[in-house]
């Protein structure tokens, strides 16, 4: 502060000074005229030029700086409005690349839908159930439009789970990896049969495959017709692990799930009734 005050007052006398001997200047012009400047004009000549000259260097150089100030807070504010219209394009491109998105995921499971028994209904997930008994998802879709418990829930995916609870506009869905769940499932491609269930995390065990069946890590697991929730055909998972232990008669295997929980959003109801309402 000290310093841009000593500044000022400098560039005040200079400035000051410049103008008190161009005026001086002016008078010994305007005295002599034409005439040949004398030996006291040309000596008050000699003085002013070089004091002349430094007071217009000193008014320069406060001028540049003035304009350099000006011009840089002109690019602040240039650049103030370039950030504000980079963050704009940022977040309309987001939107853009969310909708080509979306617009993709529909569109799969719209031509999913095609393959499914009539009728089906879309649904979305709204929430998740914090309770620590169930795995379970709540979904926009409830008894007002003709949701009811027992109804398979599926993604273009795999599946997913069934309708466990409603209300009119709200439906609790009970996901396939809960520990609960059960499902009649047979393997893709030897059509041996087994009982997928949740193992509480990203995992399913294909229950009672007996020893002697010829499981192959990387096999696709597969609804089958006896599961009385899910169409036929669907598919639950891949053989992640086959393990076969000297005691008991059945197979230790795992499955890892098709769907992934943690990312769904929009699913497919099938509009059928299921044993699990009887």
């Amino acid at each position: 502060m000290k310093k841009s005050g000593k500044r000022t007052q400098n560039f005040s006398f200079f400035v000051l000074l410049g103008c008190l001997l161009t005026f001086l200047l002016i008078i010994i012009i305007s005295t002599v005229g034409r005439q040949e400047f004398g030996s006291s004009h040309k000596l008050a000549l000699e003085i002013i030029g070089p004091v002349q000259s430094g007071v217009t260097h000193v008014t320069d150089y406060f001028k540049d700086i003035w304009e350099d100030y000006t011009a840089l807070w002109d690019v602040r504010e240039e650049n103030k409005r370039l950030w504000y219209e980079l963050k704009e394009t940022k977040a309309l491109n987001n939107e853009y690349r969310e909708a080509v998105a979306t617009n993709v995921r529909l569109r799969k499971l719209l031509e999913f839908k095609e393959t499914l028994p009539s009728p089906t209904l879309t649904a979305e997930i709204i929430g998740k159930d914090p309770s620590l008994w169930f795995r379970t998802v709540i979904i926009n879709r409830g008894s007002s439009d003709g949701v009811e418990k027992g109804m398979p829930v599926v993604t273009v995916e795999g599946i997913v789970g069934q309708i466990l609870d409603t209300s009119p506009h709200y439906s609790k869905v009970l996901l396939a990896n809960d520990p609960n769940s059960a499902i009649d499932v047979l393997l893709q491609k030897t059509r041996v049969r087994g009982i997928v269930k949740g193992k509480g995390a990203n995992s399913y065990q294909l229950h009672y495959v007996l020893k002697n069946s010829d499981v192959k890590k990387g096999e696709r697991v597969v609804t089958s017709e006896l599961s009385g929730v899910f169409p036929k055909g669907l598919l639950v998972g891949t053989v992640s692990m086959v393990q076969k232990d000297r005691r008991g008669m059945f197979q230790q295997i795992e499955v890892e799930p098709s769907v992934d929980f943690s990312q769904l959003e929009t699913l497919l109801i099938v509009m059928k009734k299921s044993s699990l309402t009887d």
